[in-house]
């Protein structure tokens, strides 16, 4: 037997929200933090266990992420621009967060310049901190 269909309205999906940049931070903020706390997890424990394991294995943990002459190889680009991209962004999401739970910036304008500027302070802290260390100082 079917039941009878209810007047009642259905629950909100995605599909029915206009997607903006308060949403897409609210993902990557999840995204970003995931990603440090697994990623940075399994690297400093594979750290850890290639010190433990001796010169041998220390050395290869060093030239799966640098070349021979010490700098970091497309690798190890790859996971420390990425990792620090992931904790500008994380840390920007959680400022503006902060931000909202004082009741500031829920006007319509304010959040989404809000949530824009995180991807924007990610992006231009990340290339000031490489910046910085490639340069040598």
């Amino acid at each position: 037997m079917v039941a009878p269909r209810s007047a009642r309205p259905r629950s909100p999906h995605l599909t029915v929200w206009k997607w903006g940049p308060h949403m897409l931070v609210s993902i990557v903020h999840r995204v970003t933090g995931d990603g440090m706390a697994v990623v940075g997890t399994l690297l400093f424990t594979w750290w850890l266990a290639a010190l433990a394991g001796g010169k041998e294995s220390y050395e290869f943990f060093l030239g799966v992420f640098t070349r021979a002459d010490g700098h970091l190889n497309p690798l190890g680009y790859l996971f420390g621009i990425g990792l620090t991209l992931a904790f500008f962004q994380h840390m920007a999401s959680g400022v503006r967060h902060l931000v909202l739970d004082t009741g500031a910036g829920y006007e319509l304008g304010a959040n989404k310049r809000m949530a824009q500027g995180t991807f924007f302070f990610a992006i231009v802290a990340t290339a000031a901190y490489w910046a910085f260390l490639l340069s040598g100082n």
